[in-house]
């Protein structure tokens, strides 16, 4: 199916880029802009990938001609002003966009935000006894303020229907209600399209609305086979233009119930998602298309730069990495993010590939690899691919021969300057950008994700700031429709709350990698990590989205050299400890020095792995450590006696500025942790009740000063119980 994918939000001003679905590059592709706001001029291009950008707030209907029917996509545009609005936040196309010269953009570059940031919206689905027909409100329309939905009120005499509620959340820095913010809802145009085509129920003509706009309900004989609802919430703060949260999007799919019944517990999203007795006949199930897989809750990564990790011959490499699996199971991960392992140009790090369906002769052959992922899985490790979209090496035959040749067929397959040189990034000059535009690129791509997806458990997406949205899009859903819990996970730095829109599930948390640089040297307090936490809702993503916590890899500088093995210890364990999905860069749990040196295994500190073992292990024990769990901040202080007294340095070489503390709860548990920067142990009493044994450890931490009072001791990191209630 050829259809451009889910519906978009956009703010008047900001463009995304439009193209067909599974494309066939020999084929034609027309789009047309099938319905406006009677004041909109915008258009869409004549090239079979466009880009749309609308002009004034409303609803748009945007067509597009292909060889299996005549498709249309829903576009709802918000009022902004764009040179106000949060660029960053909108689409990939963008960001390409608006970084024209291809400037370096740095790890810890702060996005400017003009006043409070966007709210956020969870949606949620359940299936209810219908309500009599005089109950039920007619929709209000979709637009912005009006809280509508789409679609108009339906008939009566149905025993059950679907109700899809919205929650919106106000930005945590904003002065509004939950009840002042406004959702609106748009339906599936796929859906819509498919059921139709089925001589089905149009399901828009189904829908009606809450009066406070916070739910649709549709009919259960109304529902397709699938049917996706996205939504967002809006937010006008006082004087100010309204922000728009990233949209969320909830499917709902009909299954037998027999089927449902017989299903394996942890395949059902909602197992008491089912029809009311009276619906004969009707089951369904929901799956929240934007929440990240149910492992990843308590998955641990573990980073191998696969050519320098284990000490092998030429080709051997995979079966020396599958020989030390037991040896990273034993750590406590449980997820292996592989550096790219395809053909490349010969340089080290294995980005620049020159051969995208079969693995690189240095490492080994297919059958190795397969064997090494295997091997992974027999331990009880998934395994994430290196996944390169937005170029190729300059060794490619594509671009060997596009750069020779101005007519060749393969020019218009890359990006090229002005000056005749390919277009790239950060001066970077063995890689040429691919152009996404081009079909046969995008038809490539997608043969790329079906040759090695199905071997794995998840993609690391290299550089995904630098490919439209639109493909990774496309990408999500092609992956999803076969394995739901697949994990999609983005290099963007900085981090992009829009790119948890229907395109990745877990982010890298630049932002809390460069602040624990900064508390490692000593340039912020270690409290400044919690406002690295804080930042992700205020920027605005969802409470759902996940992020990557890590102190080194790769492409930087190892945290002990730079920051030291006290800072590095507590680093190392505020990854274990705040919410998020730790990851751990090999040779990091030995206190390797080198950044991409062949790994010492010979000289490892054992004391090092040890802690982490234990870090690993206490996180693994208790889930109030992990991505769900809240944090909240506490009161605490560090001192050498008088608790009112607020010292330069409290004791020896120990700053109050080195330690932090906060709770981490979930319900069943409550816990206290405290980090220690400093190069000597601290004492620091904290507000809360606390058990005296950390947990970490199992020893006694607690102590009490001269006054009586008692304090955790701790070295780099002490965690401890709350008491019950």
């Amino acid at each position: 199916m050829h259809h451009p994918g889910p519906p978009r939000f956009l703010s008047t001003g900001e463009s995304t880029q439009l193209a067909p679905r599974d494309p066939d590059p020999e084929a034609a592709y027309e789009w047309r802009v099938a319905d406006a706001p009677p004041d909109s001029e915008a258009t869409v291009g004549e090239e079979s990938v466009t880009a749309f950008t609308p002009d004034v707030p409303g609803r748009y209907r945007l067509g597009l001609d292909a060889p299996d029917s005549d498709h249309l996509l829903t576009v709802r545009a918000f009022a902004a002003s764009y040179e106000g609005a949060d660029v960053a936040g909108g689409s990939g196309t963008a960001i390409r966009d608006r970084d024209a010269d291809h400037a370096e953009i740095d790890y810890g570059a702060e996005r400017a935000r003009e006043g409070v940031g966007r709210p956020r919206v969870r949606l949620d689905a359940t299936v209810e006894e219908a309500r009599e027909d005089g109950d039920r409100e007619a929709n209000g329309g979709e637009g912005a303020g009006s809280g509508g939905g789409e679609g108009a009120g339906s008939g009566g005499g149905e025993r059950a229907e679907v109700i899809v509620r919205a929650t919106p959340t106000p930005n945590p820095e904003s002065t509004l209600d939950a009840s002042d913010l406004a959702v609106t809802f748009v339906v599936d145009d796929r859906d819509v399209e498919e059921a139709v085509a089925e001589g089905r129920r149009n399901p828009r003509d189904a829908l009606s609305t809450t009066d406070d706009g916070r739910a649709l309900r549709i009919p259960a004989d109304a529902v397709p086979d699938r049917l996706r609802v996205h939504g967002v919430a809006v937010a006008r703060e006082p004087g100010r233009e309204q922000r728009v949260s990233v949209a969320d999007a909830i499917a709902v799919e009909r299954t037998e119930r027999s089927d449902l019944a017989a299903a394996d517990a942890d395949e059902v999203s909602d197992p008491d998602l089912t029809a009311p007795t009276g619906a004969d006949g009707l089951a369904f199930e929901t799956v929240r298309l934007n929440q990240p897989p149910e492992w990843t809750t308590d998955a641990t990564v573990y980073e191998v730069y696969v050519r320098t990790f284990a000490d092998a011959d030429e080709g051997e490499a995979f079966e020396a990495i599958a020989d030390r699996i037991p040896t990273i199971a034993d750590l406590g991960v449980d997820t292996l993010w592989l550096t790219p392992v395809l053909g490349h140009d010969g340089k080290p790090h294995g980005y620049n590939i020159v051969d995208f369906f079969d693995v690189a002769d240095d490492l080994g052959d297919r059958d190795d690899y397969e064997a090494l992922v295997e091997t992974a899985h027999d331990h009880g490790m998934r395994v994430l691919f290196d996944f390169v979209a937005n170029h190729t090496a300059r060794d490619h035959e594509w671009f060997e021969d596009a750069y020779r040749n101005p007519d060749s067929p393969f020019r218009d397959r890359f990006e090229w300057q002005e000056s005749g040189e390919p277009g790239t990034y950060f001066d970077w000059e063995l890689i040429a950008n691919l152009n996404h535009a081009n079909l046969d690129v995008r038809r490539f791509l997608l043969d790329v994700i079906d040759e090695w997806a199905p071997l794995v458990d998840g993609f690391r997406c290299d550089m995904a700031w630098a490919v439209p949205d639109s493909f990774w899009r496309e990408l999500r859903d092609r992956v999803k429709d076969i394995d739901r819990e697949f994990l999609l996970m983005d290099e963007t730095i900085p981090y992009i709350p829009g790119f948890h829109e229907g395109m990745f599930d877990i982010h890298f948390d630049a932002t809390l990698y460069f602040q624990l640089r900064q508390v490692g040297r000593g340039a912020e307090p270690a409290a400044s990590v919690l406002d690295a936490i804080d930042q992700r809702a205020e920027i605005g993503f969802p409470d759902h989205a996940g992020f990557l916590q890590y102190i080194e890899n790769h492409d930087e500088t190892r945290y002990r050299v730079e920051c030291g093995d006290a800072a590095a210890a507590a680093a190392g364990a505020a990854t274990m400890t705040l919410p998020g999905v730790p990851m751990v860069y090999a040779g990091q749990e030995i206190g390797q020095r080198g950044r991409r040196d062949a790994i010492a295994w010979d000289h490892a500190r054992e004391e090092v792995r040890e802690r982490y073992e234990r870090l690993l292990a206490t996180r693994a024990d208790h889930p109030a450590l992990g991505p769900e769990g809240d944090l909240e901040r506490v009161g605490y202080h560090v001192a050498s006696g008088d608790l009112d007294e607020r010292p330069i340095v409290a004791s020896g070489n120990i700053h109050p500025d080195d330690v932090v503390a906060f709770r981490r709860s979930d319900g069943a548990e409550s816990l206290i942790v405290v980090l220690n920067f400093a190069p000597e142990t601290a004492s620091v009493a904290v507000d809360p009740d606390h058990a005296d044994r950390d947990l970490v450890t199992g020893e006694p931490c607690v102590v009490a000063d001269g006054e009586g009072t008692e304090r955790i001791r701790v070295d780099e990191v002490a965690v401890v119980r709350e008491p019950d209630e």
